[in-house]
């Protein structure tokens, strides 16, 4: 995994340089406007550092919908460039206008870093440390900030500080940015894959990954193009298609499904079952609490059903992919082959290479199923040059994508008006093996309704896994990897093709997606962050620490930068702290967790305001409260809203749904940057703070019954829950009007 941690590291540069820059502005605005005479002219002063917020606004709008067509890279590279640009430019400026100017490319520069750089992180991330990897913004931004404080105040020592040199020196690790960005960042697999450019995707994928059997991975990003629509949760057990099984010995051959892998004859047999599973059982109970007038959201309650089963961290490969021991490569892509899949043009017949490349990725058998409905063993064949070819010699492990998932495939074959099957379609499979438990019941069936292994056979008959079944649930929908009439692969859908459009905003799982992450952003910015650290020189200057700085031989302007250096330098620790918890805790937990502890704190910050125990003593409780909030924060709310915003939608409208959050999220900073003095000034510290606890206990609420966790799943897969939770929710809305 070292290369996707450092490909992370280099995209999160961009976070780094935003911190630089808000620090950098906080400490050469007291000498820009001397040098200008603003000292009059608060207006201009305030515009000075507020316009790089109105550049980043502005460049959101479109940031998401742009980075949907011409890719997440070349907007990084553009974001690297709009920084090196502005730092030039501010360092040059003969005037305030200049300036102004240089600070809106700057905030371009800003607006696309934030925006995209988690989308880029969680599109390149495996789901198991996306989390910890998607925490790197905030750490590098932090970072940022505090090492660009300390620079400041080493130049404001001098007797002469230049504000053009501490906005200049942003231009060198903006070079280091642009570098990075053009020369070792690769595109994102999954907008690689949505633009048919399979070779480049899966070139990606194994540079990321670091091996090269990456075939389930790439077949995962084809299925996920897709808005999910008519996602249901379906249950099987799973066994190993043997047809010359005993009776007894295998599964019954009636009302069975054959599921597929990619290779010559490989197929598996699963028989549909009902009521067992977990995930099962949690869809039901989600549309009875709803009926039952329960506020949880569907979503919540099905997501926690799979994370109280995730596999054990210390499970080996083997274990992980037990579902599928032998499934290999899909996908798999001609070593040597010298173009790239082009879905444009599967109706192309005019080379032979055009033919290789169009060859089906799963090709159904071309004579009408029997009644019996078995398929030959070749069903799955592979051609010469076809899409799919096994990496000899691998260990096939291709459809394990994580987090304890595995995809499959089947057909769906429904019955005629003349009572023969007819193909309805292929239909992808995300499978979820249910949790291994050993334990018999009390009726001695061998049958564990809650375990891993599901069988019919007496105890004599020895252990479940020799048995080779596994109980089983999935989320069944239309695949997107449809063969065309003759077989060839048919086009990529067309809403990805076209673009994001407001359309898909509409579908049930989107809209329930935008109502958590706006929802998280507004709540976050409300939280009282701002208004903390905008407290926080005052609370150190009561407690004496200013003070003994200025005794030291040091101005009160190097003082105020130095305080605020070592405040960043504290959260550090904490955000640390957070990388290691945000897989392992999950960001439903870690927020749970973190916001009671922001509002005890700030209902201490109310209490010390309006309770006089001494100076001392106030600012000392004030002092620990604010460090408490500082760091309960960066470790919860800070970085979470836009690691989950980047992760819960589909990949065909998810630029489009993070420009509405980005926005969300600046347009909220505007109002609680402009409204903190006013809200001070009516309201008084006690008043303030007494609001933000409040938008802290909502948030809890909030959390509690509409964010799920995350943790651990692949992208696709929390796409399709939020459409299953939707789907549910609205049918319970409709039951219950019926009634």
């Amino acid at each position: 995994m070292r290369s996707v941690v450092l490909v992370a590291l280099a995209a999160a540069i961009g976070n780094m340089l935003q911190g630089w820059d808000n620090a950098t502005i906080a400490g050469a605005v007291i000498y820009i406007k001397k040098e200008f005479h603003l000292e009059k002219e608060p207006k201009i002063e305030g515009l000075i550092v507020a316009m790089s917020l109105i550049g980043a606004t502005l460049i959101t709008t479109f940031s998401g919908p742009v980075s949907d067509r011409v890719g997440r890279r070349s907007m990084l590279i553009l974001s690297s460039l709009l920084y090196f640009v502005s730092s030039i430019v501010m360092f040059w400026s003969p005037n305030v206008y200049v300036l102004l100017l240089a600070r809106l490319l700057d905030g371009f520069g800003i607006g696309l870093a934030v925006t995209l750089v988690p989308i880029y992180i969680s599109e390149t991330a495996p789901s198991e440390i996306r989390g910890l990897l998607n925490t790197f913004p905030q750490f590098c931004g932090s970072g940022g900030m505090f090492l660009s404080y300390c620079l400041v105040f080493g130049m404001s020592l001098q007797e002469a500080p230049s504000w053009r040199l501490m906005l200049g020196v942003l231009s060198i690790p903006s070079i280091l940015y642009f570098v990075l960005a053009a020369f070792f960042l690769p595109e994102s697999p999954r907008w690689l894959v949505s633009k048919g450019r399979m070779e480049e995707a899966r070139q990606v994928l194994q540079r990321l990954r670091g091996r090269e059997d990456v075939s389930g991975e790439l077949a995962l990003l084809v299925e996920g193009l897709g808005v999910g629509k008519d996602t249901s949760i379906e249950e099987y057990v799973i066994g190993p298609d043997n047809e010359d099984n005993e009776v007894g010995h295998g599964l019954p051959r009636k009302d069975q499904i054959k599921l597929y892998g990619p290779e010559d004859g490989q197929s598996w047999m699963a028989k549909p079952v009902k009521g067992q599973s977990s995930l099962a059982l949690a869809s039901r109970q989600g549309s009875m609490l709803q009926r039952g007038g329960s506020l949880v959201d569907p979503v919540v309650t099905l997501f926690g059903s799979i994370h109280e089963k995730l596999p054990s961290e210390n499970m080996n490969a083997s274990n992980r992919s037990m579902l599928f021991p032998n499934m290999g490569s899909i996908l798999g892509m001609m070593g040597r082959q010298e173009s790239q899949w082009d879905p444009e043009r599967h109706n192309d017949d005019s080379s032979d290479q055009d033919e290789s490349l169009n060859s089906p990725l799963l090709s159904p058998q071309t004579t009408e199923p029997d009644d019996s409905y078995q398929r030959p063993g070749g069903t799955m064949h592979r051609r010469q040059s076809s899409l799919f070819m096994a990496n000899v010699g691998e260990t096939a492990t291709a459809t394990s994508i994580g987090g304890g998932w595995q995809l499959a495939w089947k057909y769906n074959d429904k019955v005629g008006a003349d009572g023969k099957r007819v193909n309805g379609g292929l239909q992808r499979m995300y499978i979820h093996e249910e949790t291994t438990n050993n334990n018999n019941n009390a009726n001695n069936t061998g049958f564990s309704r809650r375990g891993s292994l599901m069988f019919f056979h007496t105890e004599a008959d020895g252990p479940n896994q020799e048995s080779g079944y596994v109980h089983a649930a999935a989320l069944v929908s239309q695949a997107s990897m449809m063969p065309g009439g003759k077989g060839e692969i048919g086009p990529v859908p067309q809403a990805v093709k076209d673009g994001p459009g407001w359309r898909e905003l509409m579908e049930p799982g989107v809209k329930r997606a935008l109502i958590v992450g706006v929802g998280l952003q507004i709540l976050q910015q409300f939280a009282g962050i701002n208004g903390v650290m905008y407290y926080t020189p005052q609370i150190l200057e009561e407690t004496g620490v200013s003070g003994l700085l200025t005794n030291l031989g040091i101005s009160a302007e190097s003082a105020s930068l130095l305080i605020s250096a070592l405040t960043t330098f504290l959260m550090l620790p904490c955000i640390l702290v957070s990388m290691r918890l945000m897989d392992v805790a999950g960001r439903r937990s870690l927020m749970l967790s973190t916001i009671p502890i922001l509002i005890l704190s700030l209902i201490t910050l109310v209490i010390g305001s309006l309770v006089k125990l001494g100076g001392t003593a106030n600012a000392l409780l004030s002092t620990a409260s604010v460090m408490v909030y500082l760091s309960c924060f960066v470790m919860g709310f800070g970085a979470i809203p836009n690691i989950l915003c980047s992760e819960i939608f589909p990949t065909s409208v998810r630029g489009l749904c993070i420009t509405i959050c980005a926005l969300t999220f600046w347009i909220c900073d505007i109002i609680v940057t402009y409204t903190l003095p006013v809200m001070l000034k009516s309201l008084g510290l006690a008043g303030v703070f007494g609001i933000y606890a409040f938008v802290c206990a909502v948030a809890w609420v909030f959390v509690y019954l509409k964010v799920p966790e995350t943790k651990g799943m692949p992208l696709e897969v929390i796409s399709e829950f939020f459409s299953v939770g939707a789907k549910q929710q609205d049918a319970t809305a409709s039951f219950l009007s019926d009634d």
